[in-house]
């Protein structure tokens, strides 16, 4: 299938990793919402929070939808600081996702950067849970709106 029509069929997700206030049910409605829309492709950073509730919502979803879940890993050592319990799921939904994108072999300063920025680049929507004007989804959000790309944030 050529580039840009997977583009067009494929979301990225980004969000904090410390999260409070989200609805979930709302989340996973404007996943089905998605979907039905022909959206098939979802690109998910595997960090804690956000991404793993995520990942979670797509993941139950694929079982009665076509969609493929793409593991997007800034590092080879991403788990490094996971307590065992996380490891542990970090692990089973490597397992899970169709396909694994690893963009770094090692941490660097801008690792993270890169695999949001890889995500975008990739996708035609963005689903966000921005709180803050600062740090990683901030920046990911600012990126994709200088890209004009959609964005859903919830």
């Amino acid at each position: 299938m050529e580039v840009n029509s997977l583009i067009a069929k494929s979301v990225m997700v980004t969000g904090h990793r410390i999260v409070e206030d989200l609805d979930e049910k709302k989340l996973e409605e404007i996943f089905k919402l998605l979907i039905k829309k022909g959206y098939t492709r979802f690109y998910i950073g595997m960090a804690l929070g956000f991404d793993t509730i995520c990942f979670k919502i797509l993941e139950k979803l694929r079982e009665n939808n076509d969609i493929t879940l793409i593991a997007c890993i800034p590092c080879r050592e991403q788990d490094k600081y996971f307590t065992d319990s996380q490891k542990e799921e970090y692990a089973r939904m490597l397992k899970s996702a169709n396909e694994k994108h690893l963009l770094s072999e090692k941490f660097t300063s801008y690792c993270m950067y890169r695999r949001n920025c890889y995500m975008v680049d990739h996708s035609a929507i963005v689903v966000a849970y921005l709180r803050k004007s600062f740090g990683g989804t901030f920046n990911t959000v600012k990126y994709a709106e200088k890209k004009c790309k959609k964005i859903i944030n919830i």
